[in-house]
Parts: structure tokens; sequence; C-alpha cells
């Protein structure tokens, strides 16, 4: 099995230094960046498999980078590693394309399960075929939603979500799970983030007036088609 590559931007050295050498004596291959633009030429050099991210960098923060990279990769998973704890920040950083976030400080335990979490998930999906809902044409792989020739892109997190309601569809789909097997964990602020991401998925899948996805309150979501 070939050694999982990680491209870490943090501007802050000694921390820096301290996720590169525990990586790299669990195994991992390492490419370590102090600011946002060296990091995309690490990205564009040396193609990792994964990209962990500190959104507040010089030269390039974290969103600006990962909003970037997404314009011509959007499967490449990405973690930021953020101070903040707003849910504006959050959710910004799920728009831009990111699949994870850890806020610190952080444990390095926490930081790989994470990372081996997102590869498993992106190494089950790649291979799957177009995926049809009600009118739409799904394609997880390329993240877009197909509607009589009309495509539209999907972010990471909104083409994630619509693949596991799909897996469910007629079916309630578990919001504890969700929240745990996306988001990480079930607390307020990914709540509310995960909200945001059904409005958008019932917005964009509104052209089919067959396609509904209902909050079955206290339970989940349940995708009808």
């Amino acid at each position: 099995m070939s050694k999982i590559k990680v491209l870490l931007a943090e501007d802050e050295a000694s921390l820096g230094m301290i996720v590169r050498e525990s990586l790299e004596s669990r195994d991992f291959i390492v490419d370590h960046a102090e600011n946002g633009e060296q990091a995309l030429d690490l990205y564009k050099t040396n193609q990792p498999d994964i990209l962990v991210l500190d959104v507040m960098m010089p030269k390039k923060d974290g969103f600006t980078l990962a909003k970037e990279i997404r314009e011509s990769n959007k499967n490449i998973p990405i973690i930021f590693l953020t101070a903040k704890s707003q849910t504006s920040d959050v959710l910004e950083g799920f728009n831009l394309g990111g699949n994870d976030y850890l806020k610190k400080p952080f444990s390095m335990e926490e930081l790989i399960v994470r990372i081996k979490a997102l590869l498993n998930r992106i190494e089950l999906k790649t291979n799957l075929e177009l995926i049809k809902i009600g009118n739409y044409i799904f394609n997880f792989t390329k993240q877009t939603l197909e509607f009589e020739n009309l495509k539209e892109n999907l972010t990471h997190r909104e083409a994630e979500l619509l693949f596991h309601l799909q897996q469910n569809k007629n079916q309630v789909l578990d919001r504890t799970f969700i929240l745990n097997k996306l988001w990480g964990n079930d607390d307020f602020f990914n709540a509310r983030s995960m909200d945001v991401f059904i409005s958008k998925l019932r917005k964009k899948l509104k052209k089919d007036e067959n396609i509904q996805i209902l909050n079955i309150r206290g339970f989940g979501y349940k995708l009808i088609c």
C-alpha cells in the first residue's frame, strides 16, 4: 500500500513542525508550507492525496487557497485548521469545498482519524456509475447535477450529502448519523450547517416536482423521488 501524501499549510512554524514530524512518524509523506503561495506551488508540484490547510496564513489564506485549488480539482479532500468557531466561518469553509475542519488545539490522533476517514470515503466512491434521481443525473465523482442537458456543479459537501440521501431514498436518513459521518460530530453549529446544505439541495432539485427532501422532525431527512 502506497504512503499517504499530505500537504500541510501552517504558518506557525513550531506547530507545523510538530504536525509534520508526528505524521511522518506514522508513515505519512508530508510537505509543509508556511504560507498560502508556497502551499499552492507544492500542490502543483507534488500532487498530494489530501490537504490540511490553516485558515489564517500570510500571502494567501486557507479559504482563498482552497477556492483556487477547487477550480481545477473538485475531489481532493481538504481539512481546515482553524481557531475560529463562528458558524459563518465554518459554513464558508464548507461552501468553498472543504470536507472537514479541526479547531485548534487538536490532537494528532483526531487529525489522523479524519485524514483516513476522508480518503476512505473518496476511494469508495470514485468508481460510482451515474446515479439517476428523478429526472436528474447525479455524478458524484464530478460533483455535478444534470437536468435536461443543463449541468450544475455541486460543492463536495453537497455531493456527499446528496449521495447519502440517495442511498437511503424514501427512507429516513438519521440526522445524528449523517452529522457524525460528514461533519465529525452532531453539535449545534454542525446541525445548523447541515440545515443550510439541505436548503441548497432543495433549490438545486426543484426542477423536478416529484422530488422532495422532507424534514422528519426529531429524526432526520427523507429524499422522496
